[in-house]
């Protein structure tokens, strides 16, 4: 059976230039059905895999999002097809707090899942519960006419293009066979037209040798996001930064990062398939784009200081006692400058009538 380097020499050697944008190189280690690093179905998360997120740290994140989603319902009027929208739902975890959390209030969820065994793993958790599932986002076009989105950690599994500053023009790195068992990078002229329009606004001050993640599948989701048919709230939690910390030298190298077992370091092109590719969002275009297709912005914000208010009423229900130590433990990792709450970063989105 063929390895993943192995499939991506044949694929390499297929092409007239020998070489492939990183960007297709991301989308085989990460999702070949069966040698890519998430295709073969969900990875283990926390302190028996390769890296931590809000969810696993324990239930809590969950219940503030189901709190939010209940605030939305109220807002837009409690709407009988009010449904909250997850993508990126991996084992199903999360749904699985927030459905908890929300009790029996009859709120429907729905998961946007495109890979079968996802979808299996997520239907053994969730068995006998509201849950539906479809494909994609354009499942959602017509319907549901009113909802709240959320997803965590989504955009930074994406692939991304990238480029380097020579010093007189952004060009765009290509993968290409070193010749024994390794790959290497190589520069070269942008691959399509999408990529040479966003590096026209790209800064020309930089040193020599600057990379940047440029998220071309990030701007084609919020787009499609922004035009399915329902109305309501888009909660995106995520690790990333504004465009001017993108251009800091100490960034000088990218955001792109390779993690295996809570090591993380920039050998992007080693192990291939069997290690995490991932990097920082660049919530400035995020937001930028968002609010070019109608979309408008309501909050942004470290993870700290959103879910800190998000808090607020759960805190007040507490009527002053404290919650259990296992509880405040989860609040503090998710909301603690040291810990997630600036790691993280938040953005919420309206999707106002009509859009």
């Amino acid at each position: 059976m063929s390895s993943l380097p192995q499939i991506l020499r044949a694929k390499l050697a297929a092409t007239p230039s020998g070489r492939l944008p990183f960007a297709q190189v991301m989308e085989l280690a990460l999702y070949h059905p069966e040698h890519g690093y998430y295709g073969a179905g969900p990875r283990k998360i926390g302190r028996q895999g390769d890296f931590f997120t809000s969810v696993s740290v324990g239930p809590l994140f969950g219940k503030l999002l189901a709190m939010r989603a209940l605030q939305e319902w109220r807002d837009l009027g409690e709407p009988a097809d009010f449904t909250i929208i997850e993508q990126g739902a991996h084992d199903g975890q999360l749904a699985e707090d927030v459905m908890d959390a929300l009790g029996g209030t009859g709120i429907r969820y729905l998961i946007v899942e495109p890979n079968a065994r996802y979808r299996e793993a997520q239907a053994r958790r969730l068995e006998g519960r509201p849950v539906h599932w479809v494909e994609s986002l354009a499942d959602l076009k017509t319907s549901p006419a009113h909802a709240f989105f959320l997803c965590n950690e989504l955009p930074d599994a994406f692939p991304v293009h990238l480029v380097r500053w020579n010093g007189e023009r952004w060009e765009e790195l290509f993968v290409e066979s070193d010749g024994a068992e390794a790959f290497r990078f190589i520069p070269g002229d942008c691959s399509c037209g999408n990529l040479e329009a966003e590096v026209k606004h790209l800064p020309h001050d930089l040193a020599t040798g600057h990379v940047l993640e440029i998220n071309l599948a990030m701007l084609a989701w919020i787009r499609d996001l922004a035009h399915s048919a329902f109305r309501g709230a888009i909660f995106i939690a995520d690790y990333g930064l504004d465009a001017e910390e993108f251009h800091a030298d100490a960034r000088a190298e990218g955001t792109i990062r390779r993690y295996h077992q809570h090591q993380m370091d920039g050998q992007v092109l080693a192990g291939l398939g069997e290690c995490d590719l991932t990097t920082h969002i660049n919530f400035t275009r995020l937001i930028e784009e968002a609010l070019r297709h109608g979309l408008a912005q309501r909050e942004y914000d470290l993870q700290g200081r959103v879910l800190g208010r998000m808090a607020t009423s759960w805190i007040q229900s507490l009527e002053g006692s404290q919650p259990d130590a296992a509880t405040m433990r989860q609040f503090q990792s998710l909301t603690h400058p040291a810990l997630m709450g600036r790691s993280f970063r938040c953005v919420i989105l309206e999707k106002p009538p009509g859009r």
